[in-house]
């Protein structure tokens, strides 16, 4: 009886040694998992995707042309508002205490025409948490709230020939630092001054105060 038992028993081991050797079994399998990869449809890009993405590409164009790096913000980041980090070196400008500056970054796109009056541009930002978040004053690394505002049309999105590549139209740049309390519930009005597109001489400019250890308040 014991010796059918230990028979059985060198069977069944010799079977499970066997089996991943018999020819083409895992070759056929990774196979089958390849093809189910392959006819996996991923969907395109959202129009939303697409706006953020071109957000993204624009501050990046811009801090590298003041010689500045820009990265995006890792998940944790991005959950207190931020969604882009810039640094930069110097020699900075006169009177520069800093020889290394880093600057937060809360990203908008938006194909709405924004409403203008008195110097300003209106835009409507999402989250109550993150604007308290920007307009803290406690924080040590400043933060910008940059806005891109696309043309109403996709088509006139990017526009690409053998002379230029053109992304319009301009982005705008406000620091919510002490900026006043707010009652409402989803949202909130801020205003971005049209003297302060982000291009790389106002970075440049932003970059100088900051490391003279000036505030920059709303």
């Amino acid at each position: 009886m014991f010796q059918n038992l230990e028979a059985g028993a060198n069977e069944s081991e010799e079977s499970i040694v066997s089996t991943p050797t018999c020819p083409g079994i895992l070759d056929r399998l990774i196979d089958r998992h390849h093809q189910h990869i392959l006819r996996t449809e991923m969907p395109p890009l959202s129009d939303n995707d697409i706006e953020s993405e071109i957000s993204y590409a624009y501050i990046h164009a811009v801090a590298a042309h003041a010689g500045m790096e820009c990265k995006v913000a890792g998940r944790h980041s991005d959950n207190h508002g931020i969604d882009a980090m810039i640094t930069a070196w110097g020699p900075f400008g006169q009177d520069a205490i800093l020889t290394e500056v880093n600057l937060n970054i809360q990203l908008k796109a938006t194909t709405k025409i924004l409403s203008e009056s008195d110097g300003s541009i209106s835009y409507a930002l999402s989250g109550i948490p993150q604007y308290n978040r920007l307009r803290s004053s406690t924080a040590n690394i400043a933060k910008l709230v940059v806005v891109l505002q696309l043309p109403p049309e996709k088509r006139d999105w990017l526009l690409h020939s053998t002379m230029e590549l053109v992304l319009r139209r301009c982005a705008y740049w406000v620091s919510l630092r002490n900026a006043p309390e707010t009652e409402n519930k989803t949202s909130v009005t801020i205003k971005l001054p049209i003297t302060q597109g982000f291009n790389p001489a106002a970075l440049k400019d932003i970059v100088d105060r900051i490391a003279r250890l000036d505030t920059i308040d709303y």
